[in-house]
C-alpha cells in the first residue's frame, strides 16, 4: 500500500516500477508565512521487512533531498521540496550562530543516518551533538509539512534520542525523552540550549523569510542577553 502528498515530481523513483496515484493538498498557513504550501512528496510502504527497507535504501543513495524512514514495518519515503529545504537549513543556521555567540563547542550532525539494525532508521532535517561528536546526536530535529504518516516520536523512542523538536505551521514544538516517553517542553532541557528562548528563535526563522541577515542579528542579540 502506498500513500502519497506530492505536487511536480522533483525526483526519479528509480526503486519503484509501480504508478501510483498522488494528490495535491495545500495546508492553512498561518499569516506570517510567506510560503503557503509544500512540494515535498510523501510515500508510505506498510507491511515491509528491514531487509526491504534497506534494498530500497540503496536505490536512493545517490539522491540528496530525499529522506528514509523504517519503524514497525513500515517505510516512509519523503522527497523534500524547496520550502523544507529553505526552513530546514534556515533553522540550522540560526541554532549554529547561537552556539557559536555563546561560545560553546557543537557538532552539526545534519541528516546523518540514525539507527537501530533490524528495528528503525531515521534521517532528521538537522541534529546536533553538543560538545563533542558522538555516535548518536543529542538533538534532532524535523520540519513537518506532511500529514497522515506514522508517529514520529516512536521513531525517536525507539532511537532513545534525548530531544526532538518539530517545526510545523510556524511553530516549535519541544519533546524531552523521560523514562522512555516523550514529555512536551517549553524550552530545551539540553546543556546550554536552555538559555535558548524558543520564541526568539520561531521569530528569527519568520523573519529570515524576507531577510537571514536580520534573522542572524536578532539570534546574536539573543545570544548576548541570555550569558
Amino acid at each position: 500500500m502506498i500513500c502519497g502528498k506530492a505536487a511536480a515530481n522533483q525526483h526519479t523513483l528509480s526503486p519503484f516500477s509501480q504508478s501510483y496515484n498522488a494528490t495535491t493538498e495545500f495546508e492553512p498557513a498561518m499569516t506570517q508565512l510567506l510560503v503557503r504550501h509544500s512540494t515535498d512528496q510523501h510515500l508510505i510502504h506498510h507491511g515491509r521487512t528491514w531487509e526491504q527497507f534497506k534494498l530500497i535504501e540503496q536505490g536512493f543513495e545517490d539522491s540528496p533531498g530525499v529522506r528514509l524512514y523504517y519503524y514497525d514495518g513500515t517505510i516512509e519515503i519523503l522527497m523534500l521540496g524547496q520550502d523544507h529545504e529553505f526552513f530546514s537549513r534556515v533553522i540550522g543556521l540560526l541554532i549554529s550562530v547561537f552556539f557559536a555567540e555563546i561560545g560553546v563547542e557543537f557538532a552539526p550532525t545534519g541528516a546523518m543516518t540514525q539507527e537501530r539494525k533490524g528495528i528503525v532508521s531515521a534521517q532528521a532535517d538537522e541534529s546536533y551533538c553538543i560538545g563533542d561528536l558522538k555516535s548518536k546526536p543529542d538533538l534532532s530535529i524535523e520540519v513537518i509539512f506532511t500529514s497522515g504518516g506514522p508517529n514520529k516520536l516512536d521513531r525517536y523512542r525507539a532511537l532513545e534520542m534525548p530531544e526532538v523538536w518539530f517545526w510545523e505551521d510556524g511553530l516549535f514544538s519541544l519533546h524531552h525523552l523521560r523514562e522512555n516517553e516523550y514529555e512536551r517542553i517549553e524550552r530545551s532541557e539540553l546543556p546550554h540550549l536552555k538559555r535558548l528562548d524558543i520564541s526568539v528563535l520561531t521569530e528569527c526563522v519568520l523573519i529570515a523569510q524576507t531577510s537571514r541577515l536580520e534573522a542572524i542579528q536578532k539570534i546574536r542579540a539573543a545570544a548576548a542577553e541570555s550569558t
